[in-house]
């Protein structure tokens, strides 16, 4: 055999190695560029952080500071957690299809897009429908809610008035949130999401499991902290993901957990009351109905948005991103001035509660 062929075989292994090594090379730069975006994607006025919890676990997440931040004033927050096949502030981020940041530079509050881990889902989802994520100290709720606190610690923002909004698996995150960091989370926006423990719904006969039994779920995970949490529901009629009775069935399981949270019992003790107003189609925009349940006091306690011609997508005019729809209600606009509403000052302390449940047999 002549010998330039034989050191052409030998070499073979050697060019394969390099070709696999700069392949998988490429392949982490692109998980990289995907997850956490280019340096010129940032603005001026957004930091990027890594909250590192007490096992050692991390969660990027990117902030927007507003220009009414100056040091002087506690701000609220708006935390928004991203789909599916989304990012936080990477490619197809959060940060584009709702265009909180805009809007917080207008209204003058902080905006904050935690990412979902590098490879802690196949499809980067939060892991909303897996029980060890729905629950306290623990999981991605303890994450989240870490990254919560290390904001207030971090730019001085008001620990009264941090918000989070979600869309699809994050918005099963965001509602989970609000049941155990009901201390923490002041509102909660889920826009094409499910109640707490969706996972243990089946499908093909969700009756067999009506929102009341995953209220008592939720209740129960609450504890002695249980309170009552404001929610909007976003609904599209659309929606082949995240069909239209799971956003009712969030509407009756939150109705229900707040029930139970008032006094205990599944009474209708809260009797809230419902009025609906219909925003009729406007140019492109097309129409959808605003509900709002209220107490007898006149406190908002939930809102349910439903636009019939919403499919799986986050609605604002200016929205970028594959999951998005510019023509729909804005929710962007429509979370924050539900966020505006609400603080953790309004609500009764957990003693408060307590004696309250207490004083019915």
């Amino acid at each position: 055999m002549p010998a330039h062929r034989d050191r052409r075989r030998r070499r073979w292994p050697w060019v394969l190695g390099g070709a696999f090594g700069s392949l998988v090379t490429v392949a982490v730069v692109l998980a990289f560029v995907f997850q956490f975006g280019l340096p010129w994607w940032s603005g001026d006025a957004d930091r990027n952080h890594v909250h590192v919890s007490p096992s050692g676990e991390r969660q990027h997440y990117q902030v927007h500071l507003p220009p009414q931040h100056d040091g002087s004033t506690q701000l609220p927050v708006m935390m928004a957690l991203h789909g599916c096949g989304m990012t936080g502030f990477g490619w197809n981020s959060m940060k584009a299809s709702t265009q909180f940041n805009a809007l917080a530079d207008r209204e003058g509050f902080i905006v904050v897009y935690p990412t979902q881990r590098l490879f802690a889902n196949a499809l980067n989802c939060w892991n909303s429908a897996e029980p060890r994520h729905q629950v306290r100290d623990a999981g991605e709720p303890a994450l989240l809610a870490g990254v919560a606190r290390e904001i207030v610690e971090t730019y001085g923002a008001d620990p009264d008035r941090i918000h989070v909004s979600g869309a699809s698996s994050g918005a099963g995150t965001a509602v989970i949130l609000g049941i155990t960091y009901a201390d923490v989370f002041a509102t909660v926006t889920s826009v094409a999401g499910g109640e707490y423990g969706l996972d243990r719904v089946d499908p093909d006969d969700p009756d067999a499991t009506p929102p009341t039994a995953t209220a008592r779920s939720a209740w129960e995970q609450m504890g002695d902290r249980a309170q009552p949490v404001p929610l909007l529901v976003v609904q599209g009629g659309r929606d082949d993901v995240v069909p239209s009775i799971v956003g009712e069935r969030l509407v009756e399981h939150w109705i229900a957990l707040h029930d139970l949270v008032d006094d205990g019992l599944p009474n209708d003790s809260l009797a809230l009351v419902a009025e609906t107003v219909t925003h009729p189609p406007a140019g492109e925009r097309y129409g959808y109905e605003h509900t709002r349940f209220r107490t007898l006091e006149g406190d908002v306690l939930i809102e349910y948005v439903f636009a019939d011609e919403l499919a799986h997508a986050w609605s604002t005019p200016d929205s970028e991103g594959i999951f998005t729809d510019t023509a729909g209600p804005d929710a962007t606009r429509i979370a924050w001035r539900f966020a505006e509403l609400h603080d953790n000052r309004w609500r009764p302390s957990a003693a408060v509660l307590q004696n309250r449940t207490n004083s019915h047999p």
